[in-house]
């Protein structure tokens, strides 16, 4: 009978650790999944955040889901869901939560400055996500550039 695995095939299942010799060439790439972490970590906020509206818990029963106009409720939907998908992503530093997390970005910066009578129009948020984006495109592109293809 075989064994279940080869000392060989453990080795390659073991999960993926960060070297200590590399720690000053791989600077970008921590500080990229720091701010990775984080954005998950708000994300996961946001989403939760848009459930209570959905769920009824955030607000009083003048401002409640249910009498709330068709774009909030389908802008707070979209983005009940998103941000949670994307937490999950960023938590991970999979490649797709990355993505996930700028299309809600980009998404929630749409919806904030063509549809401002959807959620307000706040001047903040769009400086904050516009912010957000930038740092990310900064940490990626000198993450990228310390791993050359």
């Amino acid at each position: 009978m075989r064994e279940p695995f080869t000392e060989e095939e453990f080795d390659s299942l073991a999960p993926v650790t960060e070297q200590v010799g590399g720690a000053a060439a791989d600077r970008w790439t921590r500080r990229l999944v720091l701010f990775l972490r984080a954005m998950a970590i708000v994300s996961l906020l946001k989403g939760l955040y848009h459930w209570a509206h959905v769920c009824g818990i955030a607000g009083d029963d003048g401002t409640s889901f249910d009498v709330q106009p068709i774009a909030w409720q389908a802008a707070t939907i979209f983005f009940a869901v998103l941000d949670l998908v994307a937490a999950v992503g960023l938590w991970l530093a999979a490649a797709w939560g990355a993505v996930i997390w700028l299309m809600a970005v980009a998404s929630m910066l749409a919806v904030e400055i063509a549809f401002p009578q959807v959620f307000g129009g706040g001047l903040a948020v769009v400086g904050t996500e516009a912010l957000l984006l930038v740092i990310y495109l900064v940490l990626a592109l000198k993450a990228a550039q310390e791993h050359p293809a």
